[in-house]
Protein backbone atom coordinates (compact mmCIF):
# COMPACT_ATOMS: atom_id res chain seq x y z
CA UNK A 1 0.00 0.00 0.00
CA UNK A 2 3.03 2.50 0.33
CA UNK A 3 4.01 2.13 -2.91
CA UNK A 4 0.52 3.52 -4.34
CA UNK A 5 0.82 6.20 -1.76
CA UNK A 6 4.05 7.61 -2.91
CA UNK A 7 3.11 7.28 -6.93
CA UNK A 8 2.14 10.80 -8.00
CA UNK A 9 -1.46 12.58 -7.54
CA UNK A 10 -3.95 11.92 -10.11
CA UNK A 11 -5.45 15.22 -9.63
CA UNK A 12 -7.94 15.10 -13.14
CA UNK A 13 -8.04 11.36 -13.86
CA UNK A 14 -9.76 10.48 -10.45
CA UNK A 15 -12.36 12.63 -8.33
CA UNK A 16 -11.43 14.06 -5.37
CA UNK A 17 -11.59 12.77 -1.68
CA UNK A 18 -14.14 14.20 0.05
CA UNK A 19 -15.29 14.24 3.90
CA UNK A 20 -18.69 14.70 5.22
CA UNK A 21 -18.37 17.97 7.67
CA UNK A 22 -20.90 20.21 10.09
CA UNK A 23 -21.41 23.86 10.49
CA UNK A 24 -22.77 25.53 13.69
CA UNK A 25 -23.18 29.05 12.07
CA UNK A 26 -24.21 32.00 14.44
CA UNK A 27 -27.42 33.61 12.95
CA UNK A 28 -25.93 37.11 12.84
CA UNK A 29 -22.69 35.54 10.50
CA UNK A 30 -24.34 32.68 8.42
CA UNK A 31 -25.20 35.73 5.76
CA UNK A 32 -21.85 36.34 4.93
CA UNK A 33 -20.72 32.68 5.92
CA UNK A 34 -22.90 30.85 2.75
CA UNK A 35 -21.99 34.00 0.78
CA UNK A 36 -17.94 33.54 1.05
CA UNK A 37 -18.48 29.60 0.53
CA UNK A 38 -21.02 30.45 -2.26
CA UNK A 39 -17.88 32.36 -4.26
CA UNK A 40 -15.00 29.75 -2.90
CA UNK A 41 -17.62 27.17 -4.67
CA UNK A 42 -15.62 24.00 -2.06
CA UNK A 43 -18.54 23.07 -0.16
CA UNK A 44 -22.26 20.97 -1.45
CA UNK A 45 -24.72 21.56 1.90
CA UNK A 46 -26.89 18.93 2.42
CA UNK A 47 -30.81 19.98 2.40
CA UNK A 48 -31.83 19.09 6.10
CA UNK A 49 -35.39 20.21 5.24
CA UNK A 50 -36.75 17.81 2.92
CA UNK A 51 -39.50 17.18 4.14
CA UNK A 52 -40.89 21.01 4.59
CA UNK A 53 -41.88 22.49 1.50
CA UNK A 54 -40.95 25.77 0.00
CA UNK A 55 -43.21 27.75 2.28
CA UNK A 56 -42.63 26.26 5.30
CA UNK A 57 -38.71 27.22 5.02
CA UNK A 58 -36.99 29.59 7.62
CA UNK A 59 -35.87 32.52 4.94
CA UNK A 60 -38.91 31.87 2.87
CA UNK A 61 -40.12 35.85 2.94
CA UNK A 62 -36.30 36.91 1.91
CA UNK A 63 -36.65 34.26 -1.17
CA UNK A 64 -39.79 35.93 -2.05
CA UNK A 65 -37.94 39.13 -2.26
CA UNK A 66 -35.25 38.31 -4.33
CA UNK A 67 -38.10 36.44 -6.71
CA UNK A 68 -39.93 39.75 -6.53
CA UNK A 69 -36.89 42.05 -7.70
CA UNK A 70 -36.02 39.19 -10.41
CA UNK A 71 -39.76 39.97 -11.88
CA UNK A 72 -38.81 43.72 -11.81
CA UNK A 73 -35.32 42.93 -13.23
CA UNK A 74 -36.74 41.40 -15.77
CA UNK A 75 -39.87 43.69 -16.65
CA UNK A 76 -36.99 46.04 -16.98
CA UNK A 77 -34.83 44.04 -19.61
CA UNK A 78 -38.30 43.84 -21.46
CA UNK A 79 -38.87 47.43 -21.61
CA UNK A 80 -35.38 48.03 -23.12
CA UNK A 81 -35.47 45.20 -25.99
CA UNK A 82 -39.12 46.91 -26.54
CA UNK A 83 -37.64 50.09 -27.06
CA UNK A 84 -34.42 49.21 -28.47
CA UNK A 85 -32.21 50.53 -25.58
CA UNK A 86 -28.40 49.63 -25.73
CA UNK A 87 -27.51 48.64 -22.20
CA UNK A 88 -24.10 49.11 -21.56
CA UNK A 89 -21.64 46.06 -22.05
CA UNK A 90 -19.40 47.35 -19.36
CA UNK A 91 -21.33 48.35 -15.93
CA UNK A 92 -21.05 51.86 -14.47
CA UNK A 93 -18.88 52.14 -11.62
CA UNK A 94 -21.25 52.32 -8.39
CA UNK A 95 -20.69 51.99 -4.95
CA UNK A 96 -22.44 48.97 -3.48
CA UNK A 97 -25.45 49.09 -1.83
CA UNK A 98 -26.85 45.94 0.37
CA UNK A 99 -30.53 44.59 -0.61
CA UNK A 100 -32.84 46.74 1.18
CA UNK A 101 -31.69 49.68 -0.87
CA UNK A 102 -31.90 47.47 -4.18
CA UNK A 103 -35.44 46.74 -3.25
CA UNK A 104 -36.52 50.44 -3.08
CA UNK A 105 -34.41 51.41 -6.25
CA UNK A 106 -36.07 48.89 -7.85
CA UNK A 107 -39.76 49.75 -6.49
CA UNK A 108 -39.31 53.41 -7.67
CA UNK A 109 -37.67 52.83 -11.31
CA UNK A 110 -40.40 49.92 -11.77
CA UNK A 111 -43.39 53.20 -10.72
CA UNK A 112 -42.20 55.78 -13.03
CA UNK A 113 -41.95 52.88 -15.84
CA UNK A 114 -45.29 52.02 -15.20
CA UNK A 115 -46.51 55.70 -14.83
CA UNK A 116 -45.03 56.29 -18.38
CA UNK A 117 -46.16 53.72 -19.71
CA UNK A 118 -49.53 54.58 -18.83
CA UNK A 119 -49.35 57.93 -20.18
CA UNK A 120 -47.41 56.88 -22.98
CA UNK A 121 -50.45 54.78 -24.21
CA UNK A 122 -52.99 57.21 -23.37
CA UNK A 123 -51.70 59.76 -25.34
CA UNK A 124 -50.97 57.18 -28.19
CA UNK A 125 -54.32 56.70 -28.14
CA UNK A 126 -55.47 59.77 -28.19
CA UNK A 127 -53.18 60.21 -31.15
CA UNK A 128 -54.83 57.34 -32.92
CA UNK A 129 -58.73 58.37 -32.51
CA UNK A 130 -57.37 61.83 -33.96
CA UNK A 131 -55.83 60.14 -36.60
CA UNK A 132 -58.05 58.30 -37.56
CA UNK A 133 -60.60 60.73 -37.55
CA UNK A 134 -58.17 62.71 -39.99
CA UNK A 135 -58.58 59.63 -42.37
CA UNK A 136 -61.86 59.63 -41.66
CA UNK A 137 -62.66 63.15 -42.29
CA UNK A 138 -60.26 63.16 -45.93
CA UNK A 139 -61.97 59.66 -47.35
CA UNK A 140 -65.82 59.96 -46.03
CA UNK A 141 -65.72 63.76 -46.71
CA UNK A 142 -64.82 62.97 -50.62
CA UNK A 143 -67.42 60.16 -50.33
CA UNK A 144 -69.97 62.68 -49.25
CA UNK A 145 -69.45 64.82 -51.76
CA UNK A 146 -69.32 62.56 -54.62
CA UNK A 147 -73.03 61.29 -53.07
CA UNK A 148 -74.25 65.12 -53.16
CA UNK A 149 -73.93 65.62 -56.54
CA UNK A 150 -76.87 62.67 -56.67
CA UNK A 151 -78.90 63.81 -53.80
CA UNK A 152 -81.66 65.04 -55.92
CA UNK A 153 -82.76 61.98 -58.30
CA UNK A 154 -81.67 59.57 -55.09
CA UNK A 155 -84.10 61.61 -52.64
CA UNK A 156 -87.11 61.50 -55.33
CA UNK A 157 -86.08 57.69 -56.07
CA UNK A 158 -85.80 57.11 -52.03
CA UNK A 159 -89.37 58.61 -51.32
CA UNK A 160 -91.10 55.67 -53.38
CA UNK A 161 -88.42 52.61 -52.32
CA UNK A 162 -87.55 53.60 -48.20
CA UNK A 163 -89.73 51.87 -45.57
CA UNK A 164 -90.24 52.71 -41.84
CA UNK A 165 -90.69 50.90 -38.81
CA UNK A 166 -93.60 48.93 -39.77
CA UNK A 167 -92.74 47.83 -43.26
CA UNK A 168 -92.90 43.72 -44.43
CA UNK A 169 -89.41 42.19 -46.51
CA UNK A 170 -91.15 42.37 -49.67
CA UNK A 171 -89.88 45.79 -49.71
CA UNK A 172 -87.15 46.65 -52.82
CA UNK A 173 -83.82 46.63 -51.55
CA UNK A 174 -81.62 50.19 -51.31
CA UNK A 175 -78.79 47.84 -53.11
CA UNK A 176 -80.97 46.69 -56.03
CA UNK A 177 -81.56 50.49 -56.77
CA UNK A 178 -78.11 51.07 -57.88
CA UNK A 179 -78.34 54.84 -56.84
CA UNK A 180 -75.18 56.88 -54.93
CA UNK A 181 -76.81 57.64 -51.73
CA UNK A 182 -76.37 61.48 -50.50
CA UNK A 183 -77.22 62.88 -47.29
CA UNK A 184 -79.62 65.75 -46.43
CA UNK A 185 -81.67 67.53 -43.41
CA UNK A 186 -84.83 67.41 -45.84
CA UNK A 187 -83.94 63.26 -46.56
CA UNK A 188 -84.64 60.00 -44.60
CA UNK A 189 -81.27 58.67 -45.37
CA UNK A 190 -78.65 59.27 -42.85
CA UNK A 191 -75.00 58.04 -42.38
CA UNK A 192 -72.63 56.20 -40.25
CA UNK A 193 -69.16 57.32 -41.51
CA UNK A 194 -65.97 55.12 -39.60
CA UNK A 195 -62.75 53.31 -39.51
CA UNK A 196 -62.21 49.04 -39.09
CA UNK A 197 -59.44 47.00 -39.55
CA UNK A 198 -58.85 46.28 -43.30
CA UNK A 199 -59.09 42.03 -42.52
CA UNK A 200 -62.52 42.51 -40.72
CA UNK A 201 -63.89 45.10 -43.61
CA UNK A 202 -65.94 42.52 -45.82
CA UNK A 203 -67.21 40.80 -42.69
CA UNK A 204 -68.44 43.76 -41.72
CA UNK A 205 -70.32 44.42 -44.78
CA UNK A 206 -71.44 41.21 -44.99
CA UNK A 207 -73.00 41.14 -41.67
CA UNK A 208 -74.49 44.58 -42.39
CA UNK A 209 -76.06 43.76 -45.35
CA UNK A 210 -77.88 40.86 -43.84
CA UNK A 211 -78.80 42.91 -40.40
CA UNK A 212 -80.50 45.83 -42.44
CA UNK A 213 -81.79 43.26 -45.00
CA UNK A 214 -79.62 44.99 -47.96
CA UNK A 215 -81.49 48.30 -46.98
CA UNK A 216 -78.07 50.61 -46.93
CA UNK A 217 -75.46 51.77 -49.06
CA UNK A 218 -72.05 50.38 -47.54
CA UNK A 219 -68.81 52.29 -49.47
CA UNK A 220 -65.38 51.90 -48.38
CA UNK A 221 -61.89 53.27 -48.94
CA UNK A 222 -58.36 52.37 -47.72
CA UNK A 223 -57.15 54.42 -45.07
CA UNK A 224 -53.90 55.14 -46.36
CA UNK A 225 -51.59 55.09 -43.87
CA UNK A 226 -51.13 52.50 -41.14
CA UNK A 227 -51.91 53.12 -36.95
CA UNK A 228 -50.29 52.23 -34.53
CA UNK A 229 -51.68 49.76 -31.88
CA UNK A 230 -50.84 51.58 -28.20
CA UNK A 231 -51.33 47.67 -26.82
CA UNK A 232 -49.05 45.81 -29.13
CA UNK A 233 -46.91 48.22 -30.83
CA UNK A 234 -47.58 46.68 -33.86
CA UNK A 235 -48.90 48.75 -36.99
CA UNK A 236 -52.33 47.76 -38.34
CA UNK A 237 -53.42 48.53 -41.97
CA UNK A 238 -57.14 50.22 -41.68
CA UNK A 239 -60.28 50.77 -44.12
CA UNK A 240 -62.53 53.80 -43.69
CA UNK A 241 -66.44 53.29 -44.36
CA UNK A 242 -69.81 55.40 -44.77
CA UNK A 243 -72.88 53.27 -43.98
CA UNK A 244 -76.22 55.29 -45.81
CA UNK A 245 -79.34 53.52 -44.24
CA UNK A 246 -82.60 55.08 -43.22
CA UNK A 247 -84.68 54.08 -39.79
CA UNK A 248 -83.55 54.23 -36.04
CA UNK A 249 -84.04 50.92 -35.97
CA UNK A 250 -81.23 50.28 -38.92
CA UNK A 251 -78.80 52.98 -37.17
CA UNK A 252 -79.19 50.43 -33.78
CA UNK A 253 -78.22 47.49 -35.63
CA UNK A 254 -75.39 49.22 -37.38
CA UNK A 255 -74.22 50.58 -34.37
CA UNK A 256 -74.20 47.50 -32.60
CA UNK A 257 -72.22 45.90 -35.11
CA UNK A 258 -69.96 48.50 -35.48
CA UNK A 259 -69.03 47.61 -31.75
CA UNK A 260 -69.47 44.00 -32.31
CA UNK A 261 -66.27 44.30 -34.94
CA UNK A 262 -64.34 47.05 -33.26
CA UNK A 263 -65.05 49.69 -35.22
CA UNK A 264 -64.58 53.56 -34.05
CA UNK A 265 -66.88 55.92 -35.42
CA UNK A 266 -66.48 59.34 -36.16
CA UNK A 267 -68.95 62.18 -36.75
CA UNK A 268 -68.41 63.92 -39.91
CA UNK A 269 -70.56 67.09 -41.17
CA UNK A 270 -72.20 67.05 -44.21
CA UNK A 271 -71.24 70.50 -45.07
CA UNK A 272 -67.57 70.59 -46.78
CA UNK A 273 -66.93 74.28 -44.65
CA UNK A 274 -67.03 72.76 -41.45
CA UNK A 275 -65.51 69.60 -42.51
CA UNK A 276 -62.31 71.47 -43.82
CA UNK A 277 -62.54 73.37 -40.35
CA UNK A 278 -62.77 70.25 -37.65
CA UNK A 279 -59.64 68.63 -40.47
CA UNK A 280 -57.77 71.73 -39.73
CA UNK A 281 -58.58 71.79 -35.92
CA UNK A 282 -57.50 67.96 -35.64
CA UNK A 283 -54.43 67.94 -37.79
CA UNK A 284 -53.12 71.34 -35.03
CA UNK A 285 -54.18 69.00 -32.13
CA UNK A 286 -51.94 65.86 -33.84
CA UNK A 287 -48.95 68.19 -33.96
CA UNK A 288 -49.09 68.96 -30.53
CA UNK A 289 -49.40 65.07 -29.57
CA UNK A 290 -46.63 64.16 -31.63
CA UNK A 291 -44.15 66.51 -29.66
CA UNK A 292 -45.56 65.97 -26.61
CA UNK A 293 -45.22 61.73 -27.71
CA UNK A 294 -41.58 62.40 -28.96
CA UNK A 295 -40.76 64.36 -25.93
CA UNK A 296 -42.31 61.26 -23.44
CA UNK A 297 -40.12 58.94 -25.70
CA UNK A 298 -37.31 60.68 -24.93
CA UNK A 299 -37.79 60.78 -21.49
CA UNK A 300 -38.47 57.54 -21.33
CA UNK A 301 -35.33 56.05 -23.15
CA UNK A 302 -32.96 58.42 -20.75
CA UNK A 303 -34.71 56.44 -17.51
CA UNK A 304 -34.18 53.36 -19.18
CA UNK A 305 -30.51 53.41 -20.35
CA UNK A 306 -29.78 55.51 -16.94
CA UNK A 307 -31.63 51.48 -15.22
CA UNK A 308 -29.65 49.18 -18.27
CA UNK A 309 -26.22 50.74 -17.04
CA UNK A 310 -27.01 48.68 -13.78
CA UNK A 311 -29.23 46.41 -14.60
CA UNK A 312 -26.48 43.11 -14.98
CA UNK A 313 -24.60 44.06 -12.14
CA UNK A 314 -28.54 43.90 -10.08
CA UNK A 315 -29.29 40.92 -12.02
CA UNK A 316 -26.25 39.31 -11.03
CA UNK A 317 -26.55 40.73 -7.38
CA UNK A 318 -30.00 39.59 -6.74
CA UNK A 319 -29.06 36.09 -8.09
CA UNK A 320 -26.51 35.67 -5.74
CA UNK A 321 -28.97 37.07 -2.68
CA UNK A 322 -31.51 34.59 -3.86
CA UNK A 323 -28.69 31.57 -4.04
CA UNK A 324 -27.69 32.57 -0.51
CA UNK A 325 -31.58 32.21 1.23
CA UNK A 326 -31.60 29.41 -1.14
CA UNK A 327 -29.42 27.21 0.61
CA UNK A 328 -29.91 28.85 4.09
CA UNK A 329 -33.19 26.95 3.88
CA UNK A 330 -31.32 23.89 3.53
CA UNK A 331 -29.81 24.63 7.48
CA UNK A 332 -31.75 23.93 10.56
CA UNK A 333 -31.80 26.42 13.67
CA UNK A 334 -30.05 24.41 16.89
CA UNK A 335 -31.81 24.24 20.16
CA UNK A 336 -31.28 27.97 21.16
CA UNK A 337 -32.81 29.52 17.95
CA UNK A 338 -29.65 31.05 18.12
CA UNK A 339 -27.36 29.24 15.54
CA UNK A 340 -28.15 27.47 12.45
CA UNK A 341 -26.53 24.01 11.45
CA UNK A 342 -25.47 22.56 8.32
CA UNK A 343 -23.74 19.83 6.82
CA UNK A 344 -22.27 19.19 3.70
CA UNK A 345 -19.25 17.56 1.90
CA UNK A 346 -16.02 19.20 0.78
CA UNK A 347 -12.93 17.82 -0.88
CA UNK A 348 -10.42 16.73 1.86
CA UNK A 349 -7.81 19.65 0.33
CA UNK A 350 -10.84 22.43 0.84
CA UNK A 351 -10.55 22.08 4.30
CA UNK A 352 -8.31 24.90 5.16
CA UNK A 353 -9.84 27.34 2.85
CA UNK A 354 -13.02 26.77 4.08
CA UNK A 355 -11.98 27.38 7.54
CA UNK A 356 -9.94 30.54 6.43
CA UNK A 357 -13.49 31.56 4.52
CA UNK A 358 -15.58 30.96 7.46
CA UNK A 359 -13.21 33.02 9.72
CA UNK A 360 -13.29 36.09 7.22
CA UNK A 361 -16.96 35.70 7.51
CA UNK A 362 -16.73 35.72 11.55
CA UNK A 363 -14.72 38.91 11.57
CA UNK A 364 -16.83 40.41 8.73
CA UNK A 365 -19.80 40.19 10.80
CA UNK A 366 -18.87 41.51 13.79
CA UNK A 367 -19.83 38.44 15.27
CA UNK A 368 -18.66 37.63 19.51
CA UNK A 369 -18.84 33.81 18.55
CA UNK A 370 -16.79 31.54 15.72
CA UNK A 371 -18.14 29.16 13.24
CA UNK A 372 -17.52 25.49 14.61
CA UNK A 373 -16.08 23.32 11.39
CA UNK A 374 -15.81 19.41 11.99
CA UNK A 375 -15.36 16.24 9.94
CA UNK A 376 -18.51 13.48 10.83
CA UNK A 377 -18.63 10.37 9.88
CA UNK A 378 -21.64 8.64 7.54
CA UNK A 379 -22.37 6.07 5.27
CA UNK A 380 -24.17 8.29 2.37
CA UNK A 381 -22.28 8.08 -0.76
CA UNK A 382 -19.98 11.39 -1.44
CA UNK A 383 -20.47 13.33 -4.75
CA UNK A 384 -17.76 13.75 -7.25
CA UNK A 385 -15.57 16.93 -7.49
CA UNK A 386 -13.04 16.57 -10.54
CA UNK A 387 -10.29 19.60 -9.49
CA UNK A 388 -9.91 21.56 -13.67
CA UNK A 389 -8.42 23.93 -14.53
CA UNK A 390 -9.34 27.06 -17.77
CA UNK A 391 -8.12 24.74 -20.06
CA UNK A 392 -9.68 21.57 -19.04
CA UNK A 393 -13.17 23.31 -18.18
CA UNK A 394 -14.42 22.67 -21.56
CA UNK A 395 -14.18 19.48 -22.02
CA UNK A 396 -15.30 18.85 -18.64
CA UNK A 397 -18.79 20.27 -19.18
CA UNK A 398 -19.13 18.58 -22.17
CA UNK A 399 -18.81 15.25 -20.69
CA UNK A 400 -21.06 16.89 -17.37
CA UNK A 401 -23.58 17.13 -19.76
CA UNK A 402 -23.61 13.35 -21.03
CA UNK A 403 -23.08 12.44 -17.34
CA UNK A 404 -21.00 12.09 -14.17
CA UNK A 405 -18.70 9.43 -13.38
CA UNK A 406 -19.49 8.01 -9.88
CA UNK A 407 -16.95 8.71 -6.73
CA UNK A 408 -13.58 7.76 -7.72
CA UNK A 409 -13.95 7.12 -11.10
CA UNK A 410 -11.93 7.45 -13.99
CA UNK A 411 -12.89 10.69 -15.51
CA UNK A 412 -13.33 10.65 -18.85
CA UNK A 413 -12.68 14.73 -19.40
CA UNK A 414 -8.69 13.33 -19.59
CA UNK A 415 -9.35 11.69 -22.68
CA UNK A 416 -11.46 13.83 -24.24
CA UNK A 417 -8.99 16.43 -24.28
CA UNK A 418 -7.80 14.29 -27.59
CA UNK A 419 -10.81 12.65 -28.69
CA UNK A 420 -13.37 15.39 -28.81
CA UNK A 421 -10.93 17.88 -31.45
CA UNK A 422 -9.79 14.61 -33.48
CA UNK A 423 -13.60 13.69 -34.21
CA UNK A 424 -14.37 17.61 -34.80
CA UNK A 425 -11.73 17.64 -37.09
CA UNK A 426 -13.03 14.12 -38.70
CA UNK A 427 -16.40 15.71 -39.55
CA UNK A 428 -14.70 19.07 -40.22
CA UNK A 429 -11.55 18.35 -42.88
CA UNK A 430 -11.81 21.99 -44.33
CA UNK A 431 -8.31 23.29 -44.50
CA UNK A 432 -8.99 26.87 -45.44
CA UNK A 433 -11.97 26.84 -42.94
CA UNK A 434 -10.19 25.39 -40.32
CA UNK A 435 -7.40 28.27 -40.37
CA UNK A 436 -10.28 30.77 -40.30
CA UNK A 437 -11.56 29.28 -36.90
CA UNK A 438 -7.79 28.73 -35.57
CA UNK A 439 -7.24 32.57 -36.59
CA UNK A 440 -10.61 33.33 -34.42
CA UNK A 441 -9.72 31.21 -32.01
CA UNK A 442 -6.35 32.77 -31.51
CA UNK A 443 -8.13 36.08 -31.58
CA UNK A 444 -10.14 35.28 -28.56
CA UNK A 445 -7.50 34.05 -26.89
CA UNK A 446 -5.33 37.61 -27.09
CA UNK A 447 -8.49 39.37 -26.26
CA UNK A 448 -9.20 37.56 -23.21
CA UNK A 449 -8.59 40.21 -20.49
CA UNK A 450 -10.41 42.78 -22.96
CA UNK A 451 -13.51 39.98 -23.05
CA UNK A 452 -12.89 38.72 -19.78
CA UNK A 453 -15.26 41.82 -18.46
CA UNK A 454 -18.47 41.38 -21.42
CA UNK A 455 -21.76 39.42 -20.17
CA UNK A 456 -20.78 36.75 -22.95
CA UNK A 457 -17.57 35.77 -21.35
CA UNK A 458 -19.21 32.69 -18.86
CA UNK A 459 -21.07 31.49 -22.29
CA UNK A 460 -18.06 31.85 -24.30
CA UNK A 461 -15.06 30.49 -22.45
CA UNK A 462 -15.70 26.96 -22.23
CA UNK A 463 -15.58 26.67 -26.08
CA UNK A 464 -12.31 28.54 -27.10
CA UNK A 465 -9.94 25.74 -26.42
CA UNK A 466 -12.31 23.48 -28.52
CA UNK A 467 -12.02 25.19 -30.91
CA UNK A 468 -8.62 25.85 -30.70
CA UNK A 469 -7.50 21.97 -30.50
CA UNK A 470 -10.32 21.09 -33.29
CA UNK A 471 -9.26 23.49 -35.63
CA UNK A 472 -5.65 22.46 -35.32
CA UNK A 473 -6.46 19.01 -35.64
CA UNK A 474 -8.79 20.36 -39.12
CA UNK A 475 -5.16 21.64 -40.68
CA UNK A 476 -2.79 19.32 -39.53
CA UNK A 477 -4.22 16.06 -41.66
CA UNK A 478 -3.55 18.83 -44.98
CA UNK A 479 -0.20 19.47 -43.86
CA UNK A 480 0.98 15.61 -43.23
CA UNK A 481 -0.78 14.73 -46.68
CA UNK A 482 1.47 17.56 -47.81
CA UNK A 483 4.78 16.32 -46.10
CA UNK A 484 4.09 12.63 -47.28
CA UNK A 485 6.74 10.49 -48.90
CA UNK A 486 6.24 10.59 -53.01
CA UNK A 487 6.34 7.49 -54.83
CA UNK A 488 7.51 7.25 -58.64
CA UNK A 489 4.77 5.86 -60.79
CA UNK A 490 6.07 3.34 -64.26
CA UNK A 491 3.59 5.45 -67.25
CA UNK A 492 4.57 3.18 -69.40
CA UNK A 493 3.04 0.09 -68.17
CA UNK A 494 0.51 -0.92 -70.46
CA UNK A 495 -2.69 -1.19 -68.99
Amino acid sequence: MGVFDRLPPMDHLRSEKMCFVQLIIPAESARLAVTYLGELGLLQFKDLNEDKSPFQRIFVNQVKRCSEMSRKLRFFNDQINKAGVKSSVRPAMQPDIDLEELEAKLREHENDLLEMNTNSEKLLQTYNELLEFKMVLSKAGGILASSHNHAAPAERELDEHIYDKEMDDGNAYLLEQGVHLGASENSGVKFVSGIILKSKAMAFERMLFRATRGNMFFNQAPAGEPVTDPISGEEVEKTVFVVFFSGDQAKAKILKICGSFGASCYPVPEEMVKQRQIFREVSGRLADLEATLDAGIQHRNKALESVGSQLWRWTIMVKKEKAVYDTLNMLNFDVTKKCLVGEGWCPIFAKSQIKDVLQRATLHSNSQVGIIFHEMDTIDSPPTYFQTDKFTNAFQEIVDAYGIARYEEANPAVYSVITFPFLFAVMFGDWGHGICLLLGACVLILREKKLSSQRMNVERKPAVMHILLGSLKSVIPILLEWTQVGVEVDLSYPF
